[in-house]
């Protein structure tokens, strides 16, 4: 028997929003960036340092870790749906201002945040957040290697790094706390699709 005519299917009432390169990038660098925090919590609190001991073994896990950050993304550029998102994610036009505007003044009418297929504050973000990376990087291998550089950049690189850490756990709790809150972008993320609704919703000008 068919469905009448005005009975939406579920192919119908849903949009694909990510492939499966975008999944398995987002999954493994969030699995790696978490592995970084945790370690880190391991090596600067005592009391945590107490629980885990092993420090040499865990020095080595945040290092590998670390080093294997940038290994997702550039793994990634492979796949064309993944740099099509690279380049929403890195341009920015007038919809966005509003958006910024919009959240600076806690207006949270749907009206007042445009957004393409991703918001403004995704892409400040995304730009953060990749940006921090390559400085954690750089003064991590800084303070790796201490017989290539004088002891002045491995102590100015060993504050950025301790400080910029600091930083990345209190947004990336940000940044976890607002994906608790929205049951619909952790679906996208972990299925691929979101209902047209919130598309439709929180995304207006995007055209999937």
């Amino acid at each position: 028997m068919s469905l009448p005519t005005d009975t939406p299917t579920p192919q119908a009432s849903h949009v694909r929003r990510f492939g499966p390169a975008q999944r398995w990038v987002h999954r493994t660098t969030a699995a790696l960036m978490g592995v970084c925090v945790l370690t880190a919590a391991c090596l600067y609190v005592p009391q945590l340092a107490e629980l885990v001991g092993r420090r040499e073994l865990v020095v080595r896990v945040h290092e590998w870790a670390g080093l294997a950050l940038p290994v997702p993304v550039l793994a990634g550029l492979a796949s064309r749906a993944f740099r099509a998102d690279l380049r929403f994610l890195n341009r920015f036009g007038p919809h966005d201002r509003v958006w910024l505007r919009a959240a600076l003044h806690r207006d949270k009418r749907t009206a007042s945040r445009p957004a393409g297929k991703f918001n403004a504050g995704q892409k400040v973000y995304a730009a953060w957040i990749a940006g921090a990376t390559l400085v954690m990087l750089g003064t991590g291998l800084l303070m790796w290697f201490t017989h290539l550089t004088p002891i002045q950049w491995r102590t100015n690189a060993t504050f950025v790094h301790d400080w910029l850490a600091l930083t990345i756990g209190i947004v990336l709790g940000g940044h976890i706390g607002m994906a608790l809150g929205d049951p619909e972008a952790r679906r996208g993320l972990r299925t691929g699709r979101v209902s047209r609704e919130w598309a439709e919703r929180e995304h207006p000008l995007w055209r999937p």
